[in-house]
């Protein structure tokens, strides 16, 4: 505590009484002290009266003395005076504090106040006059004095203030005030008056529409039509005044359409849209719209939605002529609009407009031609060009405008940096359908001069085939193979046409020229097909082994391995020669398997992943080998396998870096154990036999994957071992399985 610090709190038990928030707001409210309240005086006679006014306006006198400019110290006095009856001196007392600051509004408020609470009308009706003539521009002190003649019901001095604060030119609500005023007593024409007057000093949209709609009310139709004519013409023919005056047609409209005079309406409706371009008439075309989709026919109905569309449109595209998105959109409108007039039977001057605007904007729309020659920005766009060669061939049938569409857009791509194939492909299927197969053929043989491309040699040996041109098919497979010898799927596809021409020969030799290239892309997808087509089409399992063997010598990949592993234990079909000797409706035979050469694969592909030290990859390959033994083998090959399979250690080790004994997990095969401490593994087999014991006595067997119980010949060598090198015992004894049975153990890559 002397140091200023709190004190240290060394009991934090709970207290033996608690105390409730509620109990402390209700101890805080007892304890207020109570406010000053002043006494109360009787007054017993004239005498003691005088000697309290005289000593309160000494209090009062005193406090404006020292605050002059306070206002509410002049208000408060003279409101006492009045409180006493004493008007006089309350007058006096508003005089002198107006003579302070004779520009107070609130002043003058409670100045009138006080007249009127002491029912001193004629006061407050001078003191009001007097008050306007000073701040004519305070709307407040206009309100009050005519609220004042209108309560004591002289409307005839009531509209004669109202005339007084209109040579102000006040503004829109005391014009209000003033016709509401008429229209209370039922005054309309001189209602109607001051509207005129009201136009007359702010000729503004609004108070055209309310002096029409004032007149549509009281049922003077004519008077009201007269007024929006009026303000048409006053408005002019103007753009600028047109859009400024969208408020007074809109409200035009509105009357007739309420008049049922929908012709009218629709009159005044196209005569404003008709003057004012689309980006500035977007209200008073929604108001078309809508009387339109009340009151016109469908097809009238359906241009009008159709044109605000098209405003739509055109803002966006004039904001960014590259938004191709919109233009797209745009289009489909336009096409959708000839289709429906089409469908509706228009005549062919319609029809004929319908088709020059679907044009018009697909001129438009590719003259934005993307900036720069990267092929990212042209992605979308080409999409315009070919969609205006289909609508030129399908919708208006005018083929000669739709092949000097394609000649424009294959002119107007620079091939040099990049190209498109579906632009080539296209263009050379629309020449086929016009039945010109030399141009088609001439266009694609220049896109793969110009600018050879793996789609672009796909599309052509597409059409080729469609026409049955097989030699040009394989013209082309060698022209794509020579431009890319390293696509597998190329390789692929030209062996697969061979073999539909039941060329085997030429499909077994292009199957060797494909693997025996110096690189591939996927070379694994051409071997396999390689392989499948041995098996499948040829059923020779000799070359299909030897298919292996040469794919092992290369890669020697553990899946390989899996594969040709099951390729021994699978049945394949009889040899082709073999095939054509029997009936086309008999089943097909097979010729089955042997399993034993399946095992030998198997322990060819372990010992040959135990050499290179891969432990995941072996794993794999022994569950494949545990699948296949399921399916095909005995009690014992499954043991057999089963006792191969790891378990999941931790092996202690020193890093080199931190100099920290760190933890690793890691598989410990049962071979590579019996090979590297065959004293440790001796030992694991003594305590593996042990806990397969206990378990036969609990009646459960618990034996340890992955190891073979020890006999009691290898006890005693085992315990010599063990004396002998210690070491290597308590290096096996750290390692930990995850559990008795568990023999699934998940690669490092997944598989």
């Amino acid at each position: 505590m002397q140091d200023g610090r709190a004190p240290r709190i060394r009991n934090r038990a709970p207290a033996a009484v608690q105390i409730t928030a509620e109990q402390l707001l209700r101890e805080a409210q007892e304890r207020q002290e109570s406010t000053f309240r002043a006494p109360k005086q009787r007054v017993e006679d004239f005498e003691e009266l005088h000697e309290y006014r005289g000593r309160k306006r000494k209090e009062f006198e005193e406090r404006i003395r020292r605050t002059r400019g306070s206002i509410k110290e002049w208000t408060q006095y003279a409101n006492w005076e009045a409180s006493q009856n004493e008007f006089d001196r309350s007058r006096s007392v508003f005089e002198r504090a107006l003579d302070v600051d004779p520009r107070s509004v609130q002043l003058w408020l409670s100045y009138s106040e006080m007249e009127l609470k002491s029912r001193n009308v004629q006061h407050a009706r001078n003191l009001f006059d007097r008050t306007v003539t000073l701040l004519p521009r305070v709307d407040q002190l206009w309100y009050k004095y005519v609220y004042l003649e209108e309560l004591l019901q002289n409307v005839p001095g009531a509209r004669q203030v109202f005339e007084r604060w209109m040579q102000w030119e006040p503004d829109d609500k005391a014009w209000q005030a003033y016709i509401k005023m008429e229209e209370r007593y039922q005054e309309f024409d001189r209602a109607s008056v001051i509207y005129e007057r009201w136009i007359a000093v702010r000729p503004e949209p609004r108070v055209w529409v309310k002096w029409a709609k004032f007149e549509e009310e009281r049922g003077k139709i004519d008077k009201a039509r007269e007024v929006f004519q009026t303000a048409l013409q006053f408005f002019g023919d103007e753009e600028e005044q047109i859009e400024k005056a969208q408020a007074v047609f809109n409200a035009f409209g509105k009357m007739e359409t309420r008049l049922k005079e929908y012709e009218r309406a629709r009159v005044i409706y196209k005569f404003a849209l008709e003057r004012l371009p689309r980006s500035k008439s977007g209200t008073l075309y929604a108001a078309y719209t809508r009387f339109e989709k009340q009151h016109g026919t469908r097809s009238v109905l359906e241009s009008t939605v159709l044109g605000k569309r098209r405003i739509q449109y055109e803002e966006e595209v004039a904001h960014d002529g590259r938004n191709y998105d919109v233009w797209f959109d745009y289009i489909r409108l336009e096409e959708g609009a000839l289709r429906t007039l089409r469908d509706e039977g228009g005549s062919k001057e319609e029809e004929e407009a319908a088709i020059e605007r679907v044009r018009e904007v697909y001129e438009r729309a590719v003259s934005h031609v993307p900036p720069g020659q990267d092929k990212r920005h042209w992605r979308r766009y080409i999409f315009l060009w070919l969609d205006y060669a289909l609508f030129e061939e399908i919708d208006t049938k005018d083929y000669e405008r739709a092949r000097q569409v394609y000649r424009t857009t294959l002119d107007l791509v620079p091939h040099k940096q990049f190209t498109f194939a579906k632009l080539w492909i296209m263009a050379a299927r629309f020449e086929v359908r016009r039945h010109d197969l030399p141009a088609a053929r001439k266009i694609l043989g220049s896109g793969i001069g110009m600018c050879p491309k793996e789609a672009l040699f796909k599309g052509y040996v597409q059409l080729e085939m469609d026409l049955r041109e097989f030699d040009r098919v394989r013209t082309l497979y060698e022209k794509y193979l020579e431009y890319d010898s390293t696509n597998s799927a190329a390789w692929i596809k030209y062996a697969e046409l061979e073999t539909a021409l039941e060329d085997f020969a030429r499909a077994e030799a292009i199957f060797e020229l494909g693997v025996s290239q110096p690189s591939l892309s996927m070379p694994e997808i051409l071997w396999k097909a390689y392989i499948d087509f041995e098996v499948d089409e040829q059923g020779d399992r000799e070359k299909a082994r030897l298919l292996y063997e040469r794919l092992i010598a290369l890669s020697g990949h553990h899946k390989v391995w899996i594969s040709y592993a099951e390729f021994e234990g699978a049945s394949i079909p009889l040899p082709r020669a073999m095939r054509e000797e029997e009936e086309e409706d008999a089943e097909p035979r097979l010729v089955a398997g042997d399993p034993a050469l399946a095992r030998q694969v198997f322990e060819r592909g372990y010992n040959d992943l135990k050499n290179k030290g891969l432990k995941a990859e072996r794993v794999a390959l022994l569950e494949a080998w545990k699948a296949f033994e399921e399916v095909n083998g005995t009690e014992a090959d499954m043991a057999k396998v089963k006792n191969m399979l790891p378990i999941v250690g931790r092996k202690q080790h020193v890093d080199k870096e931190t100099g920290q004994v760190v933890e690793d997990w890691e598989l410990v095969f049962a071979d590579d154990e019996r090979e590297v401490n065959p004293a440790s593994f001796k030992l694991m087999q003594v305590a593996h036999a042990w806990k397969n014991a206990q378990g036969k006595k609990g009646g459960s067997s618990t034996a340890l994957s992955g190891f073979v119980a020890a006999t009691k010949s290898d006890t005693s060598a085992v315990s010599n071992d063990a004396i002998r090198n210690p070491s290597k015992s308590q290096d096996v004894t750290m390692r930990e399985r995850d559990d008795d049975e568990g023999s699934d153990v998940s690669s490092s890559d997944g598989e």
